[in-house]
């Protein structure tokens, strides 16, 4: 048996394949036009999305109907609002949810991004100025600040004095002071 205009409401109770192809024919224009009318302005998948949910769930609650060809286009179209209404709700809900995310994202790791990227980079521009040093001071330099040595254990290591290792620290940051400090005038 065909579906027809006088028998698609009895067949898609039964869960007739024909019957959900003629509403979707019929009644197509209908629910993409209630669907469009609400969620136009959001997004079209979500129009798309609403029509194909809709006659799902039209298909799906089809033995809850009772009524004729009428009561039926107004039964569709009920649905229809009702379900672009909550693809309404639910992506306000989720545009919401991604902007509060977003925002306590930047809020919370914008500065430490930030300030770890300035680090690094001073930490690579201060070691390219420490590899330009005498071999000496550069060596007491790695062990002092980077190795986190005593003054008294460099002394032993190199065989100098703490003395000798302290004069040439203080020196050597002063060479370095004004390396960066050149750097950032021509900057």
């Amino acid at each position: 048996m065909k579906c027809t205009e006088r028998n698609y409401i009895s067949r898609l109770k039964k869960q007739k394949e024909d019957a959900l192809e003629y509403i979707m024919e019929h009644y197509g224009g209908l629910v993409h036009g209630i669907s469009y009318h609400i969620l136009g302005h959001v997004s079209h998948q979500a129009v798309d999305e609403c029509v194909n949910d809709t006659f799902l769930l039209i298909w799906q609650r089809a033995h809850q109907f009772d009524g004729d060809a009428i009561a039926f286009k107004k039964w569709v179209g009920m649905i229809t609002k009702y379900k672009a209404i909550d693809y309404y709700r639910a992506l306000e809900k989720q545009k919401t949810r991604e902007q509060t995310d977003e925002q306590v994202l930047l809020e919370q790791s914008t500065p430490d991004m930030q300030r770890t990227y300035i680090q690094k980079e001073q930490r690579d521009e201060l070691l390219a100025a420490i590899s330009r040093l005498p071999e000496i001071d550069r060596d007491i330099f790695i062990m002092k600040y980077f190795l986190n040595l005593p003054s008294s254990e460099i002394a032993k290591t190199l065989h100098l004095s703490v003395t000798a290792i302290d004069n040439r620290l203080s020196r050597g940051r002063k060479k370095l002071a004004q390396k960066i400090k050149l750097k950032e005038q021509f900057i």
